[in-house]
């Protein structure tokens, strides 16, 4: 007889896997499908925050602000590898909103959700302070508050890891092609994307957390034709040559009262957005539009003494949000709080659906979604993830320094900003691929850009990594410096390594 799960997760972003791990901590048998790579959709096109949404404030937003600001730092204690504390300079620009509301804004945000690690806002004077250097003469005055920075598509993985430490199954590249209703449990048709394989799975109850493609799953598997829940909103950034030296991130406003920001990125650069306009397409398909590098290099130009030109972008990323479509006239407008909607006929087999959500509010997300989970199919545990530690987190807060000097000295012949990298990505991790490596030629076959073999074939056994743009788009952030050459270098020897291991299995 085949097994029964409590569970099936369709969708491998944040909140597919942040429910996977829950649901499995908690004892219920959880198996997730994701069609593409995990956090390949939403979840790694982000602007890398875990954020209270100042902004959201003038929306009055409170419970979805509080519930953030809470939520930052759970998580900085929750993955301090991958999360970690950062300032944020607001300038105050005279021709929009005044500063006693900035100050206002700030002074909620700071208050609002019970900050303890974090500093609080003060007030800068930009014609003193080094955050000022690189901003227009007419910028004087700026408050700096705090906020975190995220490796986002990183956060996906590990907790979809910690979901398959508990007892999850977690399937990638794996589509959801049709659902079915029997006597008392769903029969899943599911299909691998890379071998064509079909397979049933039997659940007693489906959770619908396919982000952009929510809808598409309810026509296209369950037969929902009418359902018409969520707003597509693009949000596009640009990447380009570094334009400060120091470490902290800027909050502008623009004149069409949207914000944007800029922030320093991976060491060379800085990450400059985000737009916000509906979307109208395959999300796949989402590409950054002209009209939108030009407003993202018109906003920076009117902060910055050095104006921001198409010349200076090195990358560009789009992706697309789920919003719930509340009515909103504006795509800035439209809520980013969360919905959860339960579908199927009383005391009947149950769908529940996800619309919106962010990252920084995951781990709510998810506990509100076992809270209907356990009025489905019945209780199994208590929530528990409030104090839990994702894989390579367990040095806590305060560790990561400690840590850092211990790999530096353990492995002198790695680079200062190599074993920054790594730590920042794995944590405790990173021991178990570095292991008693004396040099570089321990580490086996260098990729380019400090990543090795070593690391390489951790990702594939441990984090589900399949080719070369998991490993340097999505488990790390290599993929900005590699060249083709050094891709194709790559993807040849990880499509060799899945035949040997396809045939070790055999």
């Amino acid at each position: 007889m085949s097994k029964i799960y409590d569970i099936f997760v369709i969708g491998g972003g944040i909140n597919g896997c942040g429910i996977a791990r829950d649901a499995a901590g908690r004892g219920y048998s959880v198996c997730l499908a994701e069609m593409n790579d995990l956090g390949s959709g939403t979840s790694s096109w982000s602007t890398k925050l875990i954020h209270g949404g100042l902004r959201y404030l003038e929306h009055y937003e409170f419970r979805l602000v509080r519930e953030a600001l809470i939520e930052r730092e759970v998580l900085l204690n929750m993955a301090p590898h991958i999360i970690w504390p950062m300032r944020f300079i607001l300038p105050h620009h005279k021709g929009l909103r005044p500063a006693w509301l900035l100050r206002l804004g700030l002074f909620l945000y700071d208050n609002l959700g019970g900050r303890e690690l974090l500093p609080a806002t003060r007030t800068v004077n930009l014609k003193q302070d080094v955050t000022g250097e690189p901003l227009q003469n007419a910028f004087t005055k700026a408050f700096e508050y705090s906020d975190c920075w995220v490796d986002d598509a990183r956060l996906v993985v590990l907790n979809a890891m910690d979901a398959k430490s508990k007892g999850a199954e977690v399937h990638t590249r794996t589509k959801v092609i049709s659902a079915e209703k029997l006597k008392d449990h769903w029969e899943v048709t599911i299909q691998s994307q890379d071998t064509g394989e079909i397979r049933k799975v039997l659940s007693k109850l489906i959770v619908n957390a396919g982000g952009p493609w929510v809808d598409d799953i309810l026509k296209a598997s369950m037969g929902r034709n009418d359902a018409q829940n969520v707003r597509l909103v693009q949000g596009s950034h640009i990447v380009i040559r570094k334009k400060f030296e120091h470490s902290k991130a800027y909050f502008f406003q623009n004149s069409d009262e949207r914000i944007f920001f800029a922030i320093p990125y991976e060491q060379d650069f800085t990450l400059v957005g985000t737009t916000d306009q509906d979307y109208d397409g395959e999300p796949s398909d989402v590409k950054i539009t002209p009209q939108e590098i030009d407003y993202l290099c018109e906003g920076a130009s009117e902060y910055f003494k050095e104006p921001v030109t198409k010349d200076d972008i090195v990358w560009t990323y789009s992706g697309v949000r789920p919003l719930y479509d509340d009515g909103a006239s504006k795509a800035q407008e439209a809520t980013r709080d969360y919905v959860l909607r339960t579908d199927g006929e009383d005391h009947g087999l149950k769908v529940i659906n996800i619309f919106g959500g962010k990252i920084t509010t995951y781990r709510r997300l998810a506990e509100s979604m076992l809270e209907k989970i356990e009025g489905e199919i019945g209780s199994k545990g208590a929530p528990w993830t409030q104090d839990s530690v994702l894989p390579g987190g367990e040095f806590g807060y305060e560790g990561y320094d400690y840590l850092l000097a211990n790999a530096s000295s353990k492995y002198p012949f790695l680079k200062s900003t190599h074993v920054e990298r790594i730590i920042r990505s794995y944590g405790l991790r990173a021991f178990e691929f570095l292991k008693e490596a004396a040099s570089l030629a321990d580490l086996g076959q260098d990729f380019g850009h400090g990543l090795s073999e070593a690391e390489v074939r951790y990702l594939m056994d441990n984090e589900w990594a399949q080719t070369a743009d998991d490993v340097v788009w999505r488990r790390s952030k290599l993929g900005i410096r590699f060249s083709k050459e050094q891709m194709s270098d790559l993807e040849t020897f990880m499509s060799e390594n899945k035949k040997l291991q396809k045939l070790a299995a055999e």
